[in-house]
């Protein structure tokens, strides 16, 4: 492993007065947590089309998303998306920067990108699709589209453990599930693992909107859950769940974080015959493509969700799949709830970018009471 030194001098290319390289985590191969490895020279992304941005990564949150990555996982979709007419050969991901959360500064914007709406020195958050290259690095370039800017109140450590969950939570129950801040009121919603990223920052958009929430986790996480407003909570550790759970009034909607054998029970938890729907972030479909290629698998995925939607459907209720989706424009939205008080972020550990390997394994253990958060510049945070 290269010599630590983050704090070195940038290195910059004379003939235009711009870096071209930067400090970052990559990883030059997949595989367990010694594929990590801490580069001075990694290259400095720049602006390709008119409407992206370079930011300045001042934090980055970690997800689970990031330790199957590393090991992996959707490598085959990725690819697909990288590369499109599959021009490149196998293995030119690498070296690839892992972290989908990222609160920053913009240092340079595309031609198209609105001056009126962005412009260099705003601060930004976003969740950056898996396909491209992540936040454990200095700089990193996104859409203009994945671009909000970061709420007021929130520094740049508790800004970076929120835009991936929530992406991912406004996706589920928004985009999948049908709720909204008009139709949510009164409405009985169960997430299925409620301490995690998208769990509590679920339980606080839904109160936010007036739902009854109920939530499953450990004894020791309730005190966290309730702190975020939660209605019921139903301890996963006292037995099988399912059974203090059909004890209770059925739900309009049902979030699966969890996955497992939740489906062979989860669905009888739903109101018949009333649109109810269950939602499930736990799908088989990078498995599919990674086990069997793109087409084959997509064609398998297709085949299951068909399947079983109809299965379901015969019974009254709705099955659906959710996936995170980047999307700006919710993160508008959702910093404006975080401004008005609605939201926090829920950080768990910080971890300095010297740190990474630590922080990747605290994600990796599971179990988790909110986000895990990586510093990555040593600039002041303006919020803080």
């Amino acid at each position: 492993m290269e010599r630590l030194d983050i704090n070195q001098r940038r290195l910059f290319n004379t003939s235009n007065s711009r870096m071209t390289i930067m400090p970052a985590w990559v990883i030059d191969r997949y595989g367990s947590n010694d594929v990590l490895r801490f580069t001075k020279n990694a290259g400095f992304p720049i602006i390709n089309y008119p409407n992206e941005v370079v930011v300045q990564v001042h934090a980055a949150g970690l997800n689970p998303i990031d330790v199957s990555m590393r090991g992996g996982y959707g490598a085959a979709t990725m690819a697909m998306k990288r590369d499109p007419l599959n021009i490149n050969q196998s293995g030119s991901e690498f070296p690839l920067i892992l972290g989908r959360d990222m609160s920053g500064v913009i240092m340079e914007c595309g031609l198209d990108v609105a001056s009126a709406y962005f412009k260099e020195g705003d601060e930004v958050w976003a969740a950056i699709p898996p396909w491209k290259q992540g936040s454990l690095a200095e700089f990193v370039v996104l859409s203009a589209n994945e671009v909000s800017k970061k709420p007021k109140c929130l520094s740049h450590i508790e800004a970076a453990a929120v835009p991936y969950v929530a992406a991912t939570a406004w996706s589920a129950l928004v985009n999948t599930g049908g709720l909204n801040k008009d139709n949510c009121a009164k409405k009985r919603i169960l997430i299925l693992g409620g301490s995690g990223g998208v769990g509590t920052f679920s339980i606080q958009m839904l109160k936010a909107w007036g739902a009854h929430v109920t939530v499953t986790c450990s004894q020791n996480a309730e005190r966290l859950v309730r702190g975020l407003g939660v209605d019921h909570v139903v301890d996963y550790t006292a037995g099988p769940v399912e059974v203090p759970l059909r004890a209770l009034e059925k739900f309009d909607l049902v979030l699966d974080n969890v996955g497992g054998d939740t489906e062979s029970w989860a669905l009888g938890l739903l109101k018949p015959w009333c649109g109810a729907k269950y939602v499930t972030l736990v799908t088989p479909f990078l498995c599919n493509t990674d086990r069997l290629g793109i087409a084959d698998g997509m064609l398998q995925t297709g085949v299951t969700v068909a399947s079983k939607a109809l299965k379901h459907l015969s019974k009254g209720v709705h099955y659906r799949w959710g996936m995170f989706a980047p999307n700006g424009l919710a993160l508008d939205d959702i910093s404006e709830m975080v401004d008005a008080g609605k939201i926090r972020a829920v950080v768990e550990e910080e971890f300095t970018f010297s740190q990474v390997p630590q922080a990747m394994l605290k994600v990796e253990k599971g179990h988790a009471r909110g986000k895990t958060v990586v510093k990555i510049s040593s600039g002041e945070d303006s919020s803080e």
